[in-house]
C-alpha cells in the first residue's frame, strides 16, 4: 500500500509535502500497476495536477481545510462527478455524463481532497465480475463490486477510495486486496448522486490505508443531506478526535454458526490467531448467539436486493436487454418475479433481525467474524458475500481490517460488527485491533 492520509496531511499541513508531489507519486503507481490491475476506468491527470498545485497554494497561504486537502482519492463509477461520465460499468451509459457532483463528492471536494479518477465497478454495482484483478495475483478476484477502489488503494494509486455496499461491494474487495474498510450504519451517508441497486440497503463508505483514514474520509461525507431525504439528521460525532483518545482494549463478541459452517479453514484459523493476540494484549472476547431468525438472513436479503433492483432496472431491461450481464440479468429476472406479499414478509423479517441484532451487544463493544468466507477466489466470480450481507440487511456499521495472509500469498481480514450509529466506539475498537495486531505489510509482486 502506498502513503496514509493521516501521516500525508500532517506533512502538507507543515510543509514538509507538496500535493503535487503526493499526486505524482500516486500517478506513478499508476503507471506501473494498471495495466495488469485495471482499477481505472479513467483518470483524469490535468485535472487532478490543477486541483493538487491548487490545493498547495491554497495551504502555503495559511488557507488549511483539514487532512483531507491535497489528498488524492478514487470514486467508484456508480457516483456522479461533475462533467465526468457515470458509466456503472454499461457500455451504453459510458457517455452519461454528471450534471453535477454527488453529495458525497462535493464534500469531500469542499474538504480539499484531489478526485484523480473513476475507479472499476461491476456492472451496475451487482455480481458480474469486472476487468480489475486482483492486485496480489491476477489470477484472483478483487471482489466487487467495489472493485477498482479496493484495488487502486491496495496498489498505493491514491490514498482513499470510495466504495458502495448493498451485500458485500466495500468489504469483500477491501478484504480481498487487503485494505481497511468501512460501511457506515445504513443512512449515515447520503446516496444523492449514486445509481442505486436496492435503495433500501444501499451504503457508500471508505478505503484506505488504516483505520485512522477511514475515520477522516467518514467525518467529511457523513451527515444529513437536503437532497436525500431518507439520509439521517443524527450529529455526526468527530471520529478522528476520538482515535486521538488513549484508546482501551475492547470487549468482543464472537459470532459462531454459519461464520464457522462457510468459512474455510484459512478463516477460522486466522480467526482464532487474532483472538489470541487481542486476549494476549488485554481485549475482552466471549461467544455471543445469534437470533433464530438470522437463519433466514441470506435468502430475504437477496429477495430484497432483487425487487428493488428490478424496480430500478426493469423498464430499462425491457429496451436495452442486450446491456444486462447475465448475473445482474438473473437478479432482475427473480425479482420481477416476486410477489408483493413476499417481499412484504422480507421486509418485516429484516425489520424484525434488525431490533433483535441489538440484543447481541449486551455487554460487549462490537462483534467481530471473518470478512469473507475465504481468501480471494479465482476472477471468473466476485466472492461470496455471505459473511457481509447480514450487516447491509440490518444496516449495523462494520470495519473490516486486514490481519494476516494465505498461504499462497493472499491477504485475509477481520470484521467488527456494531451498534446502529456507532462508528465512533466501533472505529475505536477496530483502530486498536489494527494497532495490536500489527498486520505485516509486503510489497506488491510486479
Amino acid at each position: 500500500m502506498g502513503s496514509e492520509i493521516h501521516s500525508s496531511s500532517e506533512d502538507i499541513k507543515q510543509g514538509r509535502l507538496s500535493p503535487v508531489t503526493l499526486l505524482e507519486s500516486c500517478l506513478e503507481r499508476i503507471d506501473r500497476f494498471e495495466s495488469e490491475v485495471r482499477a481505472w476506468v479513467f483518470v483524469d491527470r490535468e485535472r487532478a495536477r490543477g486541483e493538487a498545485e491548487a490545493a498547495g497554494k491554497e495551504i502555503r497561504q495559511g488557507h488549511w481545510r483539514g487532512p483531507l486537502h491535497g489528498i488524492p482519492l478514487g470514486i467508484k463509477d456508480i457516483i456522479d462527478v461533475f462533467d465526468w461520465p457515470t458509466a456503472a460499468g454499461s457500455r451504453l451509459w459510458a457517455q452519461s455524463i454528471a450534471r453535477r457532483d454527488a453529495t458525497v463528492v462535493e464534500r469531500l471536494r469542499q474538504a480539499g481532497a484531489v478526485i484523480l479518477g473513476k475507479t472499476v465497478t461491476t456492472q451496475y454495482a451487482s455480481f458480474d465480475p469486472s476487468p480489475t484483478r486482483n492486485p496480489w495475483h491476477h489470477g484472483r478476484t478483487p471482489g466487487g463490486s467495489s472493485s477498482g477502489s479496493a484495488a487502486a488503494v491496495a496498489c498505493g494509486m491514491c490514498l482513499g477510495a470510495l466504495g458502495s455496499q448493498t451485500g458485500g461491494s466495500i468489504t469483500r474487495p477491501a478484504s480481498y486486496c487487503g485494505v481497511p474498510s468501512c460501511k457506515p450504519t445504513i443512512r449515515r451517508v447520503s446516496t444523492d448522486g449514486v445509481v442505486p441497486l436496492a435503495p433500501s440497503m444501499d451504503h457508500v463508505g471508505p478505503m484506505a490505508s488504516s483505520v485512522r483514514d477511514l475515520a477522516i474520509i467518514l467525518q467529511v461525507i457523513a451527515g444529513q443531506d437536503p437532497r436525500d431525504l431518507t439520509c439521517s439528521s443524527r450529529i455526526v460525532p468527530d471520529f478522528a478526535a476520538r482515535l486521538q483518545e488513549p484508546l482501551r482494549p475492547p470487549r468482543l463478541g464472537r459470532l459462531r454458526g454459519p461464520f464457522e459452517e462457510l468459512a474455510d479453514s484459512s478463516m477460522r484459523t486466522l480467526v482464532d490467531k487474532t483472538i489470541k493476540r487481542l486476549l494476549d494484549r488485554g481485549a475482552k472476547v466471549c461467544d455471543v448467539a445469534l437470533p433464530a431468525s438470522f437463519a433466514e438472513v441470506l435468502p430475504r436479503h437477496r429477495k430484497v436486493m432483487a425487487v428493488e433492483a428490478a424496480a430500478f432496472h426493469g423498464p430499462r431491461l425491457q429496451r436495452h436487454p442486450e446491456d444486462y450481464k447475465p448475473k445482474i440479468r438473473t437478479l432482475l429476472e427473480e425479482g420481477l418475479a416476486c410477489d408483493g406479499p413476499e417481499y412484504a414478509r422480507c421486509k418485516e423479517h429484516q425489520r424484525q433481525l434488525s431490533i433483535a441484532m441489538t440484543g447481541c451487544f449486551e455487554g460487549v463493544d462490537a462483534l467481530l467474524t471473518p470478512a469473507t468466507t475465504e481468501p480471494a477466489p479465482d476472477a471468473q466470480s466476485t466472492g461470496d458475500p455471505a459473511f457481509n450481507s447480514p450487516w447491509s440487511y440490518t444496516g449495523l456499521p462494520t470495519v473490516s481490517i486486514p490481519a494476516g495472509w494465505s498461504e499462497d500469498g493472499l491477504p485475509l481480514s477481520i470484521q467488527l460488527i456494531g451498534r446502529p450509529w456507532s462508528e465512533a466506539d466501533l472505529l475505536a475498537a477496530a483502530c486498536w485491533c489494527e494497532d495490536t495486531l500489527e498486520f505485516e505489510h509486503r510489497e506488491l509482486p510486479g
